[in-house]
């Protein structure tokens, strides 16, 4: 599997997962103007949805990270064993998730008739919300590792969407547990937007929390190095997708 189609498969699942995410937040706010809680909930299942049918969709071709801190954790944990991805690999993945977060975001506000890129003004700051981030980030990532250490990938698509739906609404900052998407949901001044002035404080959480969830999975999975292949779902070798 040539690393310029993976990487595509990564701009390409980053890029319609933060259009889900901004999309459905827009179309929240002009089906529920005035119940906040009933916005939140149309986001939340959207965006869960969403994220489980593009793991299936894009899996098969790149493991479906769309998201940094998973990229960074795969290459980090698989070292050892010579598995996971390699600096070059990272190098590209992270970049097209980045891209790819932005694109997304400018592509839902098109769709729904507002500027292509309007900066948000929606200041998500303080160290609740830092703590939501990384409460959020470090369960994302033990749980992608959980099943691909313990052989159940093919659960990933319900498990991960099931756990950022959740997310929603048991954290603070509605868990954005994503450096990349958290990038491109400053260029929407919509019901899903983050000021960019607030952007710094969630990466370093969510950076904080891949680090907490490192060490969690050196202790509950000190094999894990073996499974860093299988993030989030095993790639398909290039004679399968051709």
């Amino acid at each position: 599997m040539s690393l310029a189609r993976r990487a595509s498969a990564e701009f390409a699942g980053t890029a319609l997962l933060t259009a889900a995410v901004v999309g459905s937040g827009i179309a929240a706010t002009q089906l529920s103007p005035h119940d906040v809680g009933l916005q939140l909930l149309e986001n939340a299942v959207a965006t869960a949805l969403a994220l489980a049918a593009l793991i299936l969709t894009f899996g098969p071709v790149s493991g479906a990270h769309f998201n940094p801190v998973v990229s960074a954790v795969d290459w980090w944990c698989g070292r050892s064993a010579h598995s996971g991805l390699t600096p070059r690999e990272l190098a590209a993945y992270v970049p097209a998730q980045t891209a790819g977060a932005i694109t997304g975001a400018v592509l839902a506000d098109v769709m729904f008739g507002r500027p292509a890129v309007a900066w948000s003004h929606h200041p998500r700051t303080g160290g609740t919300l830092w703590l939501a981030e990384v409460v959020a980030t470090t369960g994302l990532v033990l749980l992608v590792f959980a099943l691909a250490r313990s052989g159940r990938t093919n659960a990933a698509p319900a498990a991960v969407g099931a756990y950022i739906g959740a997310a929603y609404w048991f954290t603070s900052s509605t868990s954005f547990a994503n450096p990349a998407v958290t990038i491109g949901r400053a260029f929407t001044d919509t019901f899903a937007g983050i000021a960019p002035s607030s952007v710094p404080g969630f990466v370093a959480a969510q950076v904080m929390g891949a680090v907490v969830a490192v060490a969690g999975i050196g202790w509950w999975y000190p094999d894990a190095a073996r499974a860093a292949d299988q993030v989030t779902v095993p790639r398909l070798a290039a004679e399968e997708v051709s």
